[in-house]
């Protein structure tokens, strides 16, 4: 498929770094004086960090992209030197691209010969890289992240211990929380991401979670989340493109759209629609309607 991707132009950069914070993937970094897009598999081609390029720098291209492709990212990663393949390995380490960064690694083997620095010390350097997480031990709960971009989009996966069969909540402060990652918001999510891969997706309208008081223990546990506007949101041609690309290359299991009764909600279900139409996959998407008093007042399967 055709994807929307940042593109620098090292000739207009002057490395003064207000792009990265624009960055919600954390995808930016200033590498040897220039800004570097480290990691295809992070940029969204939402273009947020353009509007901070005081030189016109960034720019946005459109490109084939049917797969992600480690290796053709290698090729371009060891162009810009060891510093840029160090960031890049070590951001697919902080994602727990695990399969990636063997790739990325087992290129670096097949053309140690013809790099220009020393394969050992990429090695080193990544290898000794442990990522940003933090424990909440009290909770059970165990976040992993990367430290670049915005805080507030920054990509975690979110690990919960299974509560014990015999566990009866009591009240609503004893209730856990089912959310599997972050971010949700659809603008910001990345459809390649781990966590979404071979998962069962829920994509919500914003006020479902908000109308169901049973909403994590019975629709979110066991899925991976995506939450839209579809009266509010603008650009909703990215949603397309984003659910398009969790169908044919995180080759998600099945969609569920919860939608709100009120009739400017069922445009999302149209963009689901219109992105399982683009897909060359095919996934079975449900349908849920919640009413303002919080019930489902209608499930069926498209």
């Amino acid at each position: 498929m055709v994807r929307e991707m940042v593109k620098i132009d090292d000739n207009l950069c002057n490395g003064c770094g207000l792009c990265v914070p624009g960055c919600h993937e954390g995808a930016l970094q200033i590498i040897d004086g220039k800004a570097r897009l480290i990691s295809d598999l992070m940029c969204d081609g939402l273009g947020a960090c353009i509007g901070h390029c005081p030189q016109g720098a960034i720019t946005i291209e459109k490109r084939e992209a049917e797969a992600y492709n480690e290796t053709r990212v290698m090729e371009i990663m060891v162009t810009k030197g060891k510093n840029t393949v160090v960031a890049h390995l070590k951001h697919l380490k902080e994602h727990n691209e695990t399969g990636y960064l063997k790739e990325g690694v087992l290129y670096l083997h097949e053309q140690e010969s013809k790099l220009g620095f020393r394969l050992q010390e990429v090695i080193d350097e990544v290898h000794g890289h442990n990522g940003h997480s933090q424990s909440q031990s009290h909770q059970n709960v165990h976040v992993h992240g990367h430290g670049g971009g915005c805080p507030g989009s920054r990509s975690m996966v979110i690990e919960r211990e299974a509560a014990g069969a015999t566990s009866v909540a009591i009240n609503t402060m004893d209730l856990q929380s089912e959310l599997r990652q972050w971010p949700v918001q659809l603008h910001l999510i990345n459809p390649q991401a781990a966590y979404y891969r071979n998962a069962d997706v829920l994509i919500a309208a914003d006020c479902t979670a908000f109308a169901m008081g049973d909403f994590h223990q019975r629709f979110l546990k066991g899925k991976s989340l995506a939450i839209a506007c579809p009266k509010l949101d603008s650009n909703m041609d990215v949603y397309v493109n984003k659910i398009t690309a969790m169908i044919d290359h995180a080759q998600i299991n099945t969609i569920t759209v919860m939608i709100m009764q009120v009739p400017c909600c069922g445009g999302l279900l149209q963009t689901v629609k219109a992105a399982a139409s683009a897909a060359q996959r095919r996934v079975p998407i449900k349908l849920l309607v919640v009413s303002v008093e919080g019930t489902i007042i209608r499930e069926e399967w498209q």
